[in-house]
């Protein structure tokens, strides 16, 4: 195309040429006629004359296209049958829509003016649903073998570990029914769970006629329960502390143990602060088997569709439960030579903790203005968005822990300062939820409301220790074998859900009809409402289905760390003299701590047609083992982690270095917010 128009322009400028030429040509001839006579009026000087020219015309290139516009004739918004209507026709229509105020469409536009005899109301759409599911899981295998001497030590076989927490598993199930609920994002999921909350609960007050319960007759003999408590109903704003009441909550800063070796170094305030340094040069050996921590955080704050009024049409059920347990055992055997030792610190016990709190509040909103009392301000327009089916809020987490570090040590002297970490092991599960969602003054619900929210919690330790003294062996040690923390914290908080439910009046059931039947016009009950006065329109939320907001939490932690450490005596007779030995088998932390925030109104009242269903439960029990169960040697298997110390230094060498083993440490970190679904890293 681009050469045609090319050849089209080179032709004609030939054809410019020509006409040119001819004009030249005529200039020609007439230049040979007979010039001017003396008697004929004086021309002006040509050559001193200069015209004043100027164009304001734009140079454009040549286009030899023909464009052509048509004029408009034809009025194209609406269907060709409109073109047939006569004049009169035409005129009326245009008038009554003037009368009413209707913009007429844009020409071009494809939209018809369709008259009706009432307007309609404009619905908008309403959010959608938010679900989330978290599983958050941590394995870690810690077994270590270390032996310091130049013998030969045979490993120890420590499956027997994993047999017994398993039977704890089994023996914390009593006290945890809802550790089996399974996962799901279906109304007909959610009211099954509901149904299965409602039947233990109903199970409880037939069992216990609703009332406490420190025995359920389920404790195995070998375990001593610490306590086993059931309560329907739970008092608001109350900690609930091992079964029993408590003023105060207790916290945890305060019962942490010390991890030894496996403690973080603090940082100085300041650069300019001195720090303590430890004299290398003295005969000490400190070993910490222990120390592990296992931590699990879990918060979730939900307000997916909060309203100062509420309206159900259906049944209303609200179920907060929450579960506890612990097992462990941590029977130790300490050789008599170290526990009669003038050194030995005295034996720390384990501290287990269930603590549940179940919390009310009323959301103080701000005022819409205050209005005259003789002249009140009440809506007198509304805006309505509606959601066909059902909405759901579901958040389920679920975290686990599972930890092996079972350590066999032969340890000793080396006449220098020699530490040795074995466990020192940190696993962290954390998870954390915010949801915001929108706030209406008016919610309707056409069917069914599900309010569940539930924590469950187990906590497995298994701490049973082996402290010998081999033969020769000096008694100055201090050993430490329990100081362990069980720690299982949960809170509930209900926001907006305290007062009495009201019956359902006679012009809440006229708004659903009028929203259904798209009727613009606010009935006149709702417009005269008492919650609504100082409001000048209202935001209103129709949501034709059921709602169903859950929020669970499962937080299981097992560890396993079983440690059997012997003194040995040096060879070196002089390693043994004013030797300063300290061993922690114990110091582990087990935290799980789970708090659930439920904005379920910001307002005072909620109308209900059908039945409501209204219960909270709290089950707390823990179980302590005396498992005596002995250790044996392992078959022709290899450890996880063989770890070999010799100590080959000269005799006459008092300066021998000083040596650090650390085979623990480890961590395993797992975190997961709202947008993983999953996230996990063990090292």
């Amino acid at each position: 195309m681009h050469i045609e128009k090319i050849s089209e322009i080179i032709a004609h400028f030939i054809g410019l040429f020509e006409t040119t030429t001819e004009e030249m040509r005529a200039r020609t001839n007439y230049a040979e006629g007979a010039g001017p006579g003396d008697d004929g009026p004086a021309l002006p000087d040509q050559d001193a004359f200069t015209a004043g020219f100027s164009s304001n015309l734009q140079l454009k290139d040549y286009d030899p296209a023909i464009i052509y516009k048509s004029g408009s004739y034809d009025i194209e918004y609406g269907p060709a049958r409109h073109l047939g209507r006569v004049f009169e026709e035409s005129i009326e229509k245009l008038a009554a829509i003037a009368a009413r105020d209707i913009p007429l469409p844009h020409f071009g536009a494809p939209t018809d003016i369709i008259l009706s005899d009432e307007p309609e109301l404009n619905v908008f759409a309403g959010p959608g649903s938010a679900i989330s599911h978290v599983v958050q899981v941590n394995v870690l295998y810690d077994d270590d073998y270390l032996d310091m001497t130049d013998g030969i030590h045979a490993p120890r076989d420590t499956s027997f570990v994993i047999e017994r927490l398993a039977e704890f598993s089994t023996q914390a199930e009593i006290f945890t029914p809802f550790a089996d609920l399974h996962r799901t994002d279906t109304y007909d999921g959610a009211l099954k769970i509901a149904q299965d909350l409602e039947s233990d609960i109903q199970n409880a007050h037939n069992s216990e006629d609703g009332g406490d319960s420190e025995d359920s007759g389920a404790t195995p003999p070998s375990a001593d329960a610490t306590h086993d408590f059931i309560r329907i109903d739970p008092e608001i704003n109350t900690a609930y502390v091992n079964g029993k009441v408590e003023a105060d909550i207790p916290v945890l800063d305060d019962f942490l143990p010390d991890r030894g070796l496996a403690k973080l170094p603090e940082e100085p305030h300041d650069s300019n602060s001195s720090v303590e340094l430890t004299d290398p040069s003295g005969n000490s050996l400190e070993v910490t088997a222990g120390a592990n921590f296992l931590v699990n955080v879990a918060s979730v704050i939900n307000t997916g569709v909060i309203a100062s009024v509420t309206a159900v049409m259906g049944n209303y059920h609200q179920i907060d439960a929450v579960s506890q347990s612990f097992v462990y055992s941590d029977n130790d055997e300490i050789a008599s030579a170290l526990r009669s030792s003038g050194h030995s610190a005295e034996e720390a016990g384990t501290v287990a903790k269930n603590i549940a709190v179940f919390q009310q509040s009323t959301f103080e909103a701000s005022s819409h203005g205050e209005s005259d009392a003789a002249d009140p301000t009440f809506p007198t327009s509304w805006r309505v968005s509606v959601i066909d089916g059902d909405v759901s809020f579901v958040q389920w987490v679920e975290q686990y822990h599972f930890v092996s570090d079972n350590d066999t040590m032969t340890v000793t002297t080396s006449g220098s300062e020699t530490t040795v970490l074995t466990g020192g092991n940190t696993s962290i599960n954390l998870s954390s939820f915010f949801g915001m969602g929108m706030q209406y003054d008016l919610v309707i619900v056409g069917g069914n409301v599900l309010d569940i929210n539930s924590i469950t919690q187990i906590s497995l330790l298994y701490d049973n220790d082996w402290v010998r003294a081999g033969d020769g062996a000096g008694p100055g040690a201090d050993i430490q074998t329990g100081g362990n923390l069980i720690w299982n914290y949960a809170s509930i908080h209900n926001v907006g859900t305290g007062s009495p439910f009201e019956a359902m009046p006679d012009y809440m059931v006229e708004t659903q009809k009028a929203i259904e039947d798209r009727d613009p016009n606010m009935p006149e009950g709702l417009t005269f409402d008492v919650n609504f006065q100082g409001y000048a329109g209202l935001n209103v939320l129709y949501i034709t289905g059921n709602l169903y907001d859950m929020t669970i939490i499962k937080q299981v932690s097992i560890l396993g760390d079983s440690d059997d450490v012997t003194q040995a005596a040096s060879t070196l007779l002089a390693n043994n003299l004013d030797a300063t030995v300290t061993i922690d088998t114990g110091s582990n932390a087990i935290v799980n701590i789970a708090e659930i925030i439920d904005y379920d109104s910001f307002g005072q009242t909620t109308y209900l047609a059908g039945q409501l269903y209204s219960d909270a439960i709290l089950i707390q029990g823990g179980l302590i083992e005396h498992d005596t169960t002995q250790p044996h040697q392992a078959d022709d298997r290899l450890a996880n982690e063989v770890i070999a110390f010799l100590n080959d230094d000269d005799p006459a060498g008092g300066d021998s270095a000083d040596g650090v083993l650390n085979a623990g440490h480890d961590l395993s970190w797992s975190s997961a917010h709202p947008a993983d679904v999953m996230q996990a890293m063990t090292a």
